[in-house]
C-alpha cells in the first residue's frame, strides 16, 4: 500500500487519446540507491517463492501449478522450469544453487519418444543450457581443459540440437512445428509452421555452430531465414504461418506480435551477436514496411502483407517487445512513444493482457488473460538502458506490484485467467522464472555484470585462439538466456596468427583469406555493395588502445543502428577491426547516439 499510496503523489497519467510525446512525472530523487535496493530485494524473493515452490511441488515435472500446489507436463517433460530458471540464478549470484543444478542436468537424458515442440525447445532448452554453459565460469564450476568450446551443458545442448535437425528437412529448407525426440518429424505432422517458429533459431543455432565448430547448425538456421525473406511480400512484409514444404503462405495477416514477434527479434540479435550485417539489412527493410503500413499513432496494427490495409485494430501483449529492438537501434524515440501506450493499458486493467481493441478500448473476448509474460518489462529494462529515464524505472515498479498483489499464491504465481477480474488459472509458465523475474531484476540492478560497459573484460585463452568474457556484450535469446558474444572468439574466427597477419600484413592478409575463403552461399545472399564483415581481434592486445581507429566498411554496412557511445573514454577495445563488436555492445544495451 505504501508505494501506491507514494506513486498517486508523485505520478501524472494521461489520457489514451493523446498519449504520444507525454509521460509521467518522476523526481529524479525519488529512485535513490536505497529504494532500488529494497525493489531488487522484493523482486529476489518474488523469484525466489516461485522457484522453491517448482523445487518442493513440482519437480522433477516440467511447470508448477500455482493454486494446486502440484506440477505437469507441459512441452516435454525434461523438467523445464528447472532449466529455464538456470540463467537467472546466475544473474542473481546465486553461485550454489548454480552449480547443484549443473550436476543435476548433467544426469538429463533427451533420449525420449515424445513429440515436442522444436521452437520450444530450442529457446527454452536449447537456449538455457547454452547460455549456462557461457556464464559457468562465473559460478565456481570446475571448467573442462578448451572451455568453452567444451563441457557437459554444451554437449547437452548439442544432443538437442541435434534432435531438432530432422524438422529442417523440408522442401524449402524452412523448420516443421514438431519433431520427436528419437525419431524426427511424426508422420502426418502438418507441415504449415508459424513465422516465428521458422525465424528463431539463428542465436542458438549460432553459438552453438561457433563453440562446436560444427557449422552445420547455423548454416540450417541461416537457410531458414533466407527462406523466410525470399518469401516476403512485394511491400517488404511476411504473414505469420507459412507452408514449410511449398512456401505457401497459409496465414497473411502480418504483424510484429504472435506467430511472428521474435523472427524480427533476432534479425537484430543475430547480426550483433554473429557479425552478420545482412540480417540487420534485412530487418531495416522490413521496418520500412512496418512503420508505414501498421504503425498508427504509434501502435502497431494488424495488416494484410500484399496492400498493407488495416486487418485487426488490436494490440497483443506479444508485441510489448518491441520498443525494447527498436531501443537497441537507437530508435529511443520511437520506442518510448509505444511503451506509453502499452503503460496506459497496464494503469487501466492492471495488467496488459493478451489482446487489446485500440479502438474500442476493451479487452478482446476469448484473449483477456495474462500468463505472467515478460515482454513488457524486457522493453522497459533495455529503454532504461539507453535513456537512464526514472519514468521506466515507475513503470517497472507498477507491474511489479500488480504481480504481487494479484497473482502470488502460497506456492508461487499464477497465470492472470481475466484482466477484466483478476481472477487467475492454475499454470506457472518456466518464462517467469526465465524472463519476468530476470528482467525486473535488471531493470533494477544497474550494476549487475550483464550491463557491463564494454571498457573491461576478463581475457581468456584456447588454443591459438583468445577471447574477452564479461565485457558486458550479452545478447538475450527471446528467452531471456544472456549468451556472451566474446566467448564465441575462443572457438571461432581468425586465430591470433591470422590477426597479426593482417595487421602487419594487409596485403598478403587479404590475397590469403580471399583464395582460401568457403562461402556459405547464404551470408552475401542480399548481394550489397555496402556489406563488408570485419574480423575481431585478440581482445587482450587492444585492452590499453587509445583513440581507436575508424572502420568505414563497418560503419557503412551498419550506418542506421551504430554509432559514437555516449559515456567517452581515453581508452577502448574497439579498434577498426573490433568494430562488428562495438555492434554487439550497442545492441546488448549499450547506449548509442545514432
Amino acid at each position: 500500500m505504501r508505494y501506491w499510496f507514494t506513486l498517486c503523489f508523485i505520478l501524472v497519467w494521461w489520457d489514451l487519446g493523446s498519449v504520444s510525446g507525454q509521460r509521467p512525472i518522476v523526481p529524479e530523487t525519488y529512485y535513490t540507491e536505497e529504494h532500488l535496493s529494497d525493489l531488487r530485494a522484493e523482486v529476489r524473493e518474488l523469484f525466489y517463492h516461485a522457484y522453491n515452490g517448482y523445487l518442493n511441488y513440482a519437480y522433477p515435472l516440467d511447470e508448477l501449478q500455482p493454486l494446486t500446489c502440484r506440477g505437469v507436463d507441459t512441452w516435454g517433460s525434461y523438467s523445464l522450469t528447472l532449466i529455464d530458471a538456470l540463467s537467472t540464478l546466475a544473474v542473481l549470484g546465486n553461485h550454489t544453487e548454480f552449480r547443484r543444478v549443473v550436476n543435476v542436468l548433467s544426469e538429463l537424458s533427451f533420449d525420449s519418444d515424445i513429440n515436442v515442440s522444436v521452437f520450444e525447445t530450442n529457446i527454452r532448452i536449447v537456449g538455457g543450457l547454452l547460455s549456462a554453459h557461457l556464464l559457468s565460469h562465473r559460478s565456481g564450476i570446475n571448467l573442462e581443459p578448451g572451455w568453452p568450446c567444451n563441457g557437459p551443458l554444451l554437449r547437452l545442448a548439442e544432443d538437442v540440437a541435434k534432435r531438432l535437425l530432422p524438422a529442417f528437412n523440408s522442401y524449402t529448407g524452412m523448420p516443421y512445428g514438431t519433431v520427436n525426440l528419437r525419431h524426427g518429424v511424426p508422420p502426418n505432422e502438418t507441415p504449415v509452421t508459424c513465422t516465428a517458429g521458422v525465424g528463431t533459431f539463428i542465436i542458438e543455432f549460432g553459438v552453438l555452430s561457433r563453440l562446436t565448430q560444427n557449422p552445420e547448425y547455423e548454416a540450417v538456421a541461416m537457410r531458414a531465414l533466407k527462406a523466410l525473406w525470399e518469401h516476403r511480400s512485394g511491400i517488404g512484409l511476411v504473414g505469420n504461418h507459412i507452408n514449410v514444404e511449398t512456401g505457401q503462405w497459409i496465414a497473411t495477416d502480418a504483424g510484429i506480435g504472435a506467430a511472428i514477434d521474435s523472427y524480427y527479434e533476432y534479425l537484430v540479435k543475430g547480426s550483433a551477436l554473429l557479425s552478420r550485417p545482412e540480417l540487420m539489412e534485412m530487418f531495416l527493410h522490413h521496418l520500412d514496411g512496418i512503420n508505414r503500413y501498421m504503425r498508427k499513432d504509434d501502435w502497431y496494427f494488424w495488416v494484410t502483407m500484399t496492400k498493407g490495409t488495416v486487418s485487426l485494430p488490436v494490440f497483443q501483449n506479444l508485441e510489448a517487445y518491441w520498443p525494447g529492438v527498436l531501443s537497441t537501434i537507437g530508435k529511443t524515440s520511437d520506442a518510448m512513444k509505444s511503451i506509453l501506450n502499452y503503460h496506459q493499458v497496464l494503469k487501466h486493467l492492471g495488467f496488459v493482457p493478451e489482446m487489446y481493441d485500440v479502438q474500442q478500448r476493451e479487452v478482446r473476448p476469448q484473449r483477456e488473460g495474462y500468463p505472467l509474460r515478460p515482454e513488457f518489462i524486457e522493453s522497459l529494462m533495455f529503454l532504461y538502458r539507453a535513456t537512464m529515464d526514472k519514468n521506466l524505472l515507475a513503470m517497472g515498479e507498477d507491474v511489479l506490484r500488480a504481480i504481487q498483489h494479484s497473482t502470488r499464491t502460497p506456492c508461487g504465481y499464477a497465470t492472470v485467467k481475466d484482466t477484466r477480474d483478476h481472477r487467475l488459472e492454475d499454470r506457472m509458465e518456466s518464462f517467469f522464472l526465465a524472463e519476468t523475474t530476470k528482467y525486473l531484476f535488471l531493470l533494477f540492478d544497474s550494476e549487475n555484470f550483464i550491463h557491463g560497459d564494454g571498457l573491461s573484460g576478463k581475457p581468456h585463452r584456447v588454443a591459438s585462439r583468445s577471447c574477452m568474457l564479461d565485457t558486458g556484450a550479452y545478447i538475450f535469446n527471446t528467452e531471456a538466456h544472456p549468451m556472451d558474444a566474446g566467448a564465441l572468439d575462443c572457438c571461432h574466427g581468425p586465430t591470433e596468427r591470422d590477426i597479426w597477419q593482417k595487421v602487419w600484413f594487409p596485403k598478403e592478409s587479404s590475397e590469403t583469406s580471399s583464395s582460401d575463403s568457403n562461402d556459405d552461399g547464404v551470408s552475401s545472399f542480399l548481394s550489397s555493395p555496402s556489406i563488408e564483415i570485419c574480423n575481431k581481434p585478440a581482445w587482450h592486445s587492444f585492452l590499453w588502445v587509445k583513440h581507436p581507429l575508424r572502420c568505414p566498411a563497418s560503419l557503412s554496412a551498419s550506418k542506421s543502428w551504430t554509432g559514437k557511445r555516449r559515456k567517452s573514454s581515453n581508452f577502448s577495445l574497439m579498434t577498426c577491426e573490433a568494430a562488428p563488436f562495438m555492434q554487439m555492445l550497442c545492441v546488448g544495451g549499450e547506449v548509442c547516439d545514432i
